[in-house]
């Protein structure tokens, strides 16, 4: 298979760099491949070429938590972004899986697994580990995403994601448009999205509205 996709492994763990290398070889042969051991590094190369497929280990590279990593994932649009590492918490890997950028993978997981994951990053497409995926569509599980938002930002987020406007939500809650607006603002801010259908991506994947309150 051959493909123009520049990878860059960003992960400080040789063995990890060798067997990376291994797999993208085995599937796309002579690739253009890049290694990068800290953040800076990474930074540059992605300056230089703007697009490719980052494998990243969040949990082993120099991040100063998710809001930098996001940071860096919106400056360059046209990445897209593999997480391999041993272990991803539980709220991390709700709130990544809302980019439509990032992709997912378990360095526990299967070579098969692992080649599928590249092949699907390499078309273009996000890839989410059987593990990952169960984790996001089991609904036993009980999301802490929005801890970081405040009761009646969680109550407007609702509200937004059944698809209320602004006015509705300012009548229904017996408040100002002006506040309603203010709240929608932090709301956006506080979970790095841009717009209603992300925020409402969210609300969804958190488990704050179900998926048939969201077409009703």
């Amino acid at each position: 298979m051959n493909t123009d996709v520049t990878f860059i492994i960003a992960d400080n763990q040789d063995i990890t760099r060798r067997g990376m290398h291994g797999y993208i070889s085995d599937l796309f042969g002579e690739c253009h491949t890049e290694d990068v051991t800290d953040k800076q590094q990474l930074v540059q190369i992605l300056t230089r070429y703007n697009e490719g497929i980052v494998i990243l280990d969040y949990t082993m590279f120099d991040m100063n938590g998710m809001e930098e990593l996001l940071i860096i994932e919106k400056r360059f649009p046209d990445v897209r972004w593999l997480l391999f590492s041993s272990e991803l918490s539980e709220d991390f890997i709700r709130r990544m899986s809302i980019e439509k950028n990032i992709g997912m993978v378990l360095k526990e997981n299967s070579g098969e697994e692992i080649r599928s994951a590249l092949i699907c990053m390499a078309h273009g497409e996000c890839f989410f580990c059987h593990q990952i995926t169960n984790l996001l569509i089991s609904k036993s599980s009980k999301p802490e995403m929005h801890s970081v938002l405040t009761v009646t930002e969680i109550d407007v987020l609702k509200l937004i994601a059944r698809g209320k406007s602004v006015k509705e939500i300012a009548l229904e809650r017996t408040s100002s448009i002006h506040t309603i607006i203010t709240h929608k603002k932090n709301i956006f801010r506080k979970l790095g999205v841009n717009n209603v259908y992300e925020a409402t991506k969210y609300a969804l994947r958190a488990g704050l509205v179900e998926m048939v309150e969201y077409y009703i």
